[in-house]
């Protein structure tokens, strides 16, 4: 158990020295692209961490998880179309609707189980998808382009290439430690008690419901930020973000990073974000060559590749 730990924790210290470098080495190399491209990883590794606090740690398998990353950029987009756009506005709202919605998907979705329960979030995710899709005053089905980003006082510049990626990173170190702290303390106890054996964290007393709704409620928040950080990221915020395929794709890399461990959905998504691009380079049908892929990485890598490198110390 300590080598597998020692490993997780050299791989997580290595894999967040070289994401702080990165834009070192973009400026050396005069690589804008590598930049922009891991800006985009970093934006999505901080969606598929706020799936994994409830997929991996709570044990609630949503399959409409990419709601929140439309919700939260809609908002952020809306309100640049109205003419708002302070940053200290749009950004707190975008965290507050993201934090409704996921209270009105998790108090209704949290009485069913199982498959039930994948049902309703994705059918609650391509409820919101086919609202935005209505929206046309905000460019319906073509989506919504941001003319200006999010503007926070001249304390940060999002115009900026560098200051955005930093700003993205710590982001997500922020939500990763968020987590952290949430699984180290008492209710996330509870609510990896109530994924092993809900019955009986219910016998002695726990509201299960409750608890785990609140969890519901906060990756759903985290999320939302993510979302609020993509729209600023590609000046356009679109239907598609929220259709079940991104969903499932982030579900990919939680199951290919490591379910249930700190940093493996960060992990899972620089490895399924750049094999998806390096792929694309290649061939049109690059899909034919991920899927196999994915698939070797499931059946040989039990619990994801963090997991793998642990039974490799081991070995």
């Amino acid at each position: 158990m300590t080598g597998k730990l020692n490993v997780s924790n050299a791989v997580a210290a290595l894999m967040c020295a070289a994401l702080m470098l990165l834009p070192l080495y973009s400026q050396l190399s005069g690589n804008i692209f590598i930049l922009t491209l891991f800006t985009r990883i970093i934006i999505l590794a901080l969606a598929a961490a706020s799936l994994n606090l409830i997929m991996g740690f709570g044990g609630m398998m949503s399959f409409g998880h990419a709601a929140y990353l439309g919700i939260g950029g809609y908002a952020v987009g809306m309100l640049a179309a109205e003419g708002i756009g302070s940053g200290f506005i749009q950004w707190p709202v975008a965290l507050a609707v993201s934090a409704l919605f996921a209270l009105l998907i998790g108090a209704l979705s949290l009485r069913t189980r199982g498959v039930y329960f994948i049902m309703i979030t994705l059918a609650f995710a391509q409820m919101a998808y086919y609202v935005a899709s209505g929206l046309a005053r905000y460019g319906g089905d073509d989506g919504l382009t941001i003319y200006k980003r999010s503007d926070f006082s001249g304390l940060i510049d999002l115009g900026n290439r560098v200051q955005f990626y930093y700003l993205c990173l710590a982001c997500l170190f922020g939500v990763i430690f968020l987590i952290w702290r949430i699984v180290n303390s008492r209710f996330g106890l509870v609510v990896q008690g109530l994924r092993s054996n809900e019955q009986r964290m219910q016998a002695i007393g726990f509201p299960a419901k409750r608890y785990q709704l609140v969890c519901f409620v906060i990756s759903g928040t985290m999320c939302g930020l993510a979302g609020a950080l993509l729209a600023n990221n590609t000046d356009f915020i679109s239907p598609a973000v929220m259709y079940w395929t991104r969903s499932g794709d982030l579900m990919v890399m939680v199951i290919l990073g490591g379910i249930g461990t700190l940093f493996g959905p960060v992990m899972g998504a620089v490895v399924f974000l750049l094999l998806e691009e390096f792929l694309s380079q290649i061939t049109e049908y690059w899909a034919l060559i991920m899927g196999p892929l994915l698939l070797l990485i499931v059946l040989f890598a039990r619990g994801g590749i963090m997991g793998l490198l642990g039974r490799m110390r081991r070995g």
